[in-house]
């Protein structure tokens, strides 16, 4: 700490202080405290993180311009732009609430993240401000309680993991469940107290063996129990169904060592002495968390058979650990190498991803996805490491590498073999995207992708898809209605004012609506000419779907489905219907017409009103194409999959994906294929059948790809 003290600006400290002592004469907290005290505990909580003079500074005076006179230009005169870049930050995220209104709660959260993805210091004193506030928090009365510590735990301590803080994560994890579950609280804080010398007399069981094993070997190194926080502890009782006594890794132990060989060298004798747990092994130093954690995690069976977790890591690792970004920031200032910047890309990207975001709870929904989920680490074909969200899918893989891969991502090869879309990645995996220049993203990937990224990517496409659709349908009705009329077309400027008399932002948007049925074709033409008599309006003009449904009525050829890229006639994925099925339409709300079978089951659960059904007569393109699920059953000899996929391939039919899994004595496959109609689909199963081992083939309703092969569907 001598040194550290010997690195900061004392006189503009002392300055700060002076200036907020003066500016907070007179005010309290609500423990009956001057305010200064606050200032003063978050800039000791600062200063012990060792961080540069002004954060320091600014972590004085953050509260300054909002609740004194003093303004933000007299903070920039006198201590520069700096800190006051950090306290205009500060002070624009210092008003973050949960409010009845979803909006303003989303529009300062969009703040935190710009103000923290401008300068991570900003969020470093606002997370020292949580911390100071969380420990008085008993002053306040309990109503207000909860509503702080509920945002503490959701927002502000994953936040803190975001950046590394293990530390602070820890207590302001344990500050909120004391105020949000006070009985559980205080029961498990009672028990962990009682449990607490059998605890240590296990550790140290464990730990004087270790310390002599690696001292015999000759690494340097410290050994210590390792404390478990007792929000953590909770979490893992209710997620796993677990009692306190059954969760093992409450004895835990860390090895701090001379240098990362040291590490790999402990990591030797460890494993060479007591039998590790396989899937307890992570190496978090060759493949750093985004946070910058690193560490080796390796689970044994130690003393009595009882298992210890065991975490190996460097001093300055450890360090890093429990002060992530706040143990780099010495680095920055003394322009050494810096992972700062590195820590800071992931709240950068966040901005970029969710910029776009068109409802507030869409916002919230990509930013709990991206704090609350842990990590794994996959690898490309060329050995590139790639971190994503615990239970990621070849699609958030996919679009990781890029937003292209994922729009054309048709399947995947995990560890070298085919996999379905929706499997979960393991940490390890070595994951191959197949791509084709015809696959577009499918709905159905929303039901399991976990990134954010993905999620948002795969939305906009689907939108985009829909409004060009609509936009094309609503120009056709529009012209017509204009005819009809007998209007004249109107110019830029009519078009314009009539959208926003309508409460849209362009006229594109009301013909988009007009295609929907959102808004009726006489409501345009009335905010296109108000001047005009309103009787050579029709009185009652059908809504676009109504017109679409008497064209189909009255038509002898019926509908002509022209593929699926028209989202106003959609074909079901429940049933996935094919020329030559027999197929009825159901006029949905807002979405165009789904074809539906006529025997499939979910047409029997559709609205009954008769006006929204429509006799569909099939008249497809010849180069059309349509999904369709088979199911197959056979003896489970090698090479089985590979001939059925010949034998497919031969017919001129695409398969889209492919799955096998050996049952007792047999195989079963799940194929996704491409095909033109009825007949084309009955060539396909006709081939596939009389492939040698194949005992049966049929097709199956479209269903979610975990649940291919648990018996539903056939």
């Amino acid at each position: 700490m001598e040194a550290y003290a010997e690195r900061l600006d004392v006189e503009a400290i002392q300055a700060a202080y002076e200036l907020a002592a003066e500016a907070h004469a007179g005010q309290f907290r609500a423990s009956g405290e001057p305010y200064i005290n606050h200032a003063v505990e978050v800039a000791t909580i600062l200063a012990e993180l060792q961080l540069d003079t002004g954060t320091v500074v600014s972590a004085l005076v953050h509260d300054v311009v909002e609740d004194t006179v003093v303004s933000l230009q007299g903070i920039r005169e006198l201590f520069g732009d700096e800190v006051g870049a950090i306290v205009d930050g500060v002070t624009k995220i210092g008003k973050v609430r949960f409010r009845s209104s979803t909006e303003r709660q989303v529009e300062n959260y969009r703040k935190l993240l710009l103000s923290m993805a401008q300068d991570a210091r900003v969020i470093l004193v606002k997370l020292a401000d949580r911390l100071h506030n969380m420990r008085t928090l008993e002053y306040l009365p309990p109503r207000k309680q909860k509503p702080i510590a509920r945002e503490t735990r959701e927002i502000y301590a994953p936040l803190a993991h975001r950046l590394g803080m293990a530390a602070i994560k820890w207590e302001l994890e344990d500050l909120a469940f004391k105020y949000l579950d006070r009985e559980a609280y205080d029961a498990l804080r009672k028990l962990v107290r009682q449990r607490r010398r059998a605890r240590e007399r296990l550790i140290l069981e464990m730990q004087r063996p270790l310390e002599e094993a690696l001292d015999e070997a000759g690494v340097v190194a410290e050994v210590t129990g390792r404390p478990k926080h007792l929000w953590s502890i909770h979490r893992k009782m209710v997620t796993q169904d677990r009692s306190y006594d059954d969760i093992y890794d409450l004895m835990a132990l860390r090895v701090i060592t001379d240098s990362v060989q040291g590490c790999y060298a402990a990591l030797g004798i460890i494993h060479g002495r007591w039998t590790p747990i396989q899937e307890r092994f992570h190496d978090y130093v060759a493949t750093p968390k985004s946070n910058m954690y690193q560490s080796i995690h390796t689970t044994v069976y130690g003393a009595g058979g009882r298992r210890y977790e065991i975490q190996i890591r460097t001093e300055d690792m450890h360090r890093t650990a429990e002060f992530g970004i706040a143990a780099h920031w010495r680095y920055k200032e003394e322009g050494k190498g810096s992972r700062v910047d590195d820590a800071l890309t992931w709240f950068r990207q966040v901005l970029g991803w969710h910029k776009d975001a068109r409802e507030p709870e869409e916002f919230m929904e990509f930013l709990h996805m991206d704090l609350f989920q842990g990590e794994i680490f996959v690898f490309t074909p060329k050995g590139e490491v790639k971190q994503l969200p615990v239970g990621s899918s070849p699609i958030d893989f996919a679009f990781s590498v890029h937003t292209e891969v994922g729009f054309r991502c048709a399947g995947a090869k995990v560890n070298g073999r085919i996999a379905p879309l929706s499997r979960q990645l393991k940490s390890g995996d070595s994951v191959e995207i197949i791509t084709n220049p015809r696959q577009r993203p499918n709905r159905d990937w929303l039901g399991f992708v976990k990134t954010s990224r993905a999620r948002q990517r795969i939305r906009q496409w689907i939108r985009r898809e829909e409004y060009d659709s609509a936009l094309r349908l609503g120009q056709e009705f529009f012209q017509r209605e204009l005819r009809k009329a007998k209007r004249p077309k109107p110019g830029d400027d009519q078009m314009l004012k009539a959208a926003r008399k309508l409460q849209f932002k362009s006229f594109d948007d009301v013909l988009a609506a007009l295609a929907r049925g959102d808004i009726g074709p006489s409501a345009v033409i009335r905010a296109l000419y108000p001047d005009e008599d309103p009787s050579a309006v029709v009185k009652r003009t059908p809504s676009a779907l109504e017109r679409i449904a008497a064209k189909i009525r009255k038509s002898n050829r019926g509908v002509t489905i022209q593929g699926m890229d028209n989202l106003m006639v959609r074909y079901s994925q429940c049933c996935q219907p094919v020329p030559g099925d027999k197929v009825i339409g159901y006029i949905t709300r807002g979405r165009g017409i789904s074809i539906h079978r006529t025997d499939c089951p979910n047409v029997l659960n559709l609205d009954n009103d008769p006006g929204r059904r429509v006799e569909i007569e099939w008249r497809a393109e010849r180069d059309d194409r349509f999904f369709v699920h088979l199911y197959m059953e056979g003896t489970d000899r090698r090479g089985l999959l590979g001939d059925v996929a010949r034998t497919i391939s031969e017919t001129a039919t695409d398969i889209q994906h492919a799955d096998m899994r050996g049952t007792d004595g047999g195989m079963t496959a799940a194929f996704v294929v491409e095909v033109q109609d009825l007949n084309h689909l009955k060539r396909v199963m006709d081939a596939v059948h009389r492939v040698k081992g194949v005992t049966s083939v049929i097709r199956r309703e479209s269903i979610g790809e975990s649940e291919l092969f648990d018996g539903k569907g056939k």
